[in-house]
């Protein structure tokens, strides 16, 4: 369809949108007046990931074309854990770990959102409203509207129950407890729209639904398309590790080489979903050299995480340390097919033997597409660069 609100015309044209509850109900109700909207984040670690940053980028543009965004902290859902995506259930941590994690995260938000002046982000926690929740008026009051034979057919359950892996009742009340969350936030801010990953489409429609019967009230859901890049790896995913957000967990180098190694092919799309570039800009950007255009999309989306200064200063080490172009001057190590760091390392000679390579992996002093490498079983292909410290730097290529 075609929209007349500037949130949904943006989010549509930057690639955002996966499935929307009723696409016309909402369009009307965000050209009509202010939408409130919200993400939830569970505070399963001191920092966010770049899988997490599409829901972020959302909460912006919702901002920046006049609505409210609610950041919610997972305060109460983490002390349960969500079984979307997962093959396995999370390790339960315990309340000190799990505010130490929020009180990390919450400093993310303050670089993508205002939290003063029109349309100020609220940043709220579920754990105001979870933890005292009495049992047996819960389950009679909330838990009599889901069917336990709908919450079966969810991708989230039977994705446990089809590989034979245990789901236990704490996770498989996770559902409730997210769909409770949007009747919260209904009732104390007025929010009608929770947005989320495509894997989150069960648990928002369960919250909309829940609005309706208990309250009488329309809500919407819109979901973003899982992001994928160009080999089909999953987004934020690396031989190293997660790509994290916070700079006590990356450095600003690492995060901005990690733009900057983006497939060819995906260079486009991540300039739309992961920076604030208009798209004309972006045209005119993609119109160049492929590399630079790699570049911008770098330092653009580490200005916006990091700030501009730290997106410059990187920007800057990437051009002195690889002067010349990639691989150029730099030794290089042909293989027909990818090796393990350790071999790299050897081959490229960084290291005499696998001992010492093994050694350097251990002390951090190992990287891949400058990041980082966290195992010495880490897999590396042509096309990658690899470092021993800060001054020794390879390529792979093809052979």
């Amino acid at each position: 369809m075609t929209y007349t609100s500037d949130f949904l015309r943006t989010l549509e044209a930057r690639g955002f949108i996966h499935q929307i509850t009723d696409a016309a109900a909402l369009d009307a109700a965000a050209s009509a007046g202010v939408v409130t909207a919200y993400v939830g984040y569970d505070c399963t670690a001191p920092s966010l990931h770049i899988g997490n940053l599409v829901s972020i980028m959302m909460l912006r543009h919702l901002q920046q074309t006049g609505h409210r965004p609610i950041v919610l902290m997972g305060g109460g859902t983490t002390k349960v854990g969500d079984p979307s995506g997962k093959d396995e259930g999370r390790q339960l941590l315990d309340d000190a770990r799990i505010e130490a994690n929020k009180a990390s995260i919450r400093r993310i938000f303050e670089r993508f959102l205002a939290f003063d002046g029109p349309n100020a982000a609220i940043m709220t926690d579920n754990d105001e409203w979870l933890s005292g929740l009495a049992y047996i008026p819960f389950l009679r009051d909330i838990g009599r509207h889901f069917s336990v034979n709908r919450m079966l057919s969810f991708d989230s359950v039977k994705l446990r129950l089809d590989r034979e892996q245990p789901l236990s009742f704490l996770e498989f009340n996770y559902m409730i407890l997210q769909a409770y969350d949007f009747l919260e936030l209904n009732r104390r801010h007025g929010c009608t729209l929770q947005m989320g990953g495509s894997d989150q489409w069960g648990n928002i429609v369960n919250g909309t639904d829940l609005i309706r019967r208990v309250d009488g009230k329309d809500a919407h859901g819109l979901t973003t398309p899982l992001i994928t890049r160009a080999d089909g790896a999953k987004m934020g995913k690396t031989a190293a590790g997660a790509v994290w957000l916070h700079e006590d967990s990356l450095p600003g180098f690492d995060y901005w080489q990690f733009w900057r190694n983006t497939h060819d092919a995906d260079v486009a799309r991540f300039l739309k979903l992961f920076t604030d570039l208009p798209l004309a800009e972006i045209d005119a950007v993609m119109a160049g050299d492929i590399n630079a255009a790699k570049a911008v999309l770098a330092t653009e989306a580490t200005a916006l995480c990091r700030g501009r200064t730290a997106a410059e200063a990187a920007a800057a080490t990437a051009a002195a340390t690889f002067a010349g172009g990639a691989g150029a001057d730099l030794p290089s190590l042909a293989v027909a097919a990818p090796v393990t760091i350790l071999d790299a390392l050897v081959g490229l000679g960084f290291a005499a033997s696998k001992g010492e390579a093994r050694r350097l992996v251990a002390g951090g002093g190992a990287r891949i597409d400058d990041v980082a490498v966290a195992a010495d079983s880490a897999m590396v292909g042509p096309g990658a660069r690899v470092s021993a410290g800060k001054k020794r730097h390879g390529v792979i290529v093809a052979g």
